[in-house]
């Protein structure tokens, strides 16, 4: 039976997300790839007990996470609770998402209808176990459902018990923006936007997402800040043949060129600098644009997640430091 590390909270960081009262760490671990049946089990369990033993208590998840099956992730993750992580569970902060295409039917494709989103997060807590979840976000924007019928369904969720907080993922800011107001007039506790950001994809900077969520009290959790193991020491000298990449099976294919590689290794260098790999040097990056509450990171082995943590005991830039960082992103 799983006994959790007694100094976990000894180096965590734990920012407090947007105005609400709820602390994050300020790396979580995201179970998006690696948690499902089509992974070992034994490593995926070991990787949640790393995760915790390390002090990251947020766990991310999604109804449609988990490979080859849509809600594998989660029902691996019900297994590792009872297993022992269980006992801990008010030390967890359990997070899921519906959004995409989930099931057959009109009602579980990519939408954001009442009957989806409802449906959705009960499935989840069966499937894990759990009699409610502390953020529960719609995963994705829908321009076919108004605005006010998903807010009005996670407000429901959340008057119902099965969630305590609200969120949203791949919003912009105009559509965070508009469906803050509904928030505001139910008094749903939304705290938290879930975008991509990373070193290599600045479009929260662009759009000003980042801006809105700071001066609104909404906090922002980011996921692929690694850019998919761009910004790792994976690929600086070619593609392994393992890879995700090499498989075609990631977004990245279209994106990974001589340009961004360049970019990359010129990142690494800055990072050598500071003491730090590339990886670590792109999460610290993240976390010094203080709209940042958590990076989530994604890891295939216990040690990546240890080693990704690391982060944080170098999270200090210099201007200079920013200055040559900023040249290479816009060379």
């Amino acid at each position: 039976m799983y006994t959790a590390n007694s100094t976990r909270y000894e180096k965590m960081i734990y920012r407090q997300c947007g105005k609400s009262g709820l602390k994050l760490p300020a790396i979580s671990l995201g179970l998006w790839q690696n948690f499902g049946f089509g992974s070992v089990f034994e490593n995926a369990e070991k990787m949640c007990h790393t995760a915790f033993d390390l002090g990251i208590t947020h766990f991310d998840l999604a109804n449609n996470y988990g490979h080859p099956f849509n809600g594998s992730a989660e029902e691996n993750f019900k297994k590792i609770l009872d297993r022992g992580l269980r006992s801990y569970r008010d030390e967890l902060c359990i997070s899921t998402k519906a959004g995409y295409e989930m099931w057959d039917g009109p009602y579980g494709d990519r939408n954001g209808s009442r009957k989806y989103l409802i449906s959705s997060l009960d499935q989840s807590l069966k499937r894990m176990g759990l009699d409610y979840v502390d953020i529960f976000y719609h995963h994705v924007f829908d321009p076919n459902t108004p605005l006010e019928e998903t807010a009005l369904a996670l407000d429901q969720i959340v008057r119902s018990g099965k969630a305590l907080y609200v969120g949203v993922s791949n919003y912009n800011r105009a559509q965070t923006a508009e469906i803050s107001v509904i928030f505001k007039e139910l008094h749903t506790p939304f705290i938290v936007n879930q975008p991509s950001y990373s070193m290599l994809n600045r479009w929260v900077e662009e759009d000003g997402l980042d801006a809105w969520t700071k001066e609104n009290g909404v906090g922002l959790s980011l996921f692929s800040p690694l850019f998919q193991g761009v910004l790792t020491d994976r690929y600086l000298n070619g593609v392994p043949e393992d890879s995700r990449l090499a498989k075609g099976n990631t977004s990245l294919v279209q994106k990974y060129n001589p340009k961004v590689l360049e970019k990359a290794k010129k990142l690494n260098t800055i990072a050598q600098k500071r003491g730090q790999k590339l990886s670590q040097m792109a999460i610290a990056w993240l976390l010094h644009n203080d709209a940042v509450t958590t990076v989530l990171i994604g890891a295939s082995r216990p040690s990546q997640i240890e080693e990704n943590v690391k982060a944080l005991e170098n999270l200090v830039f210099s201007e200079a430091e920013l200055a040559e960082i900023e040249a290479v992103l816009r060379g």
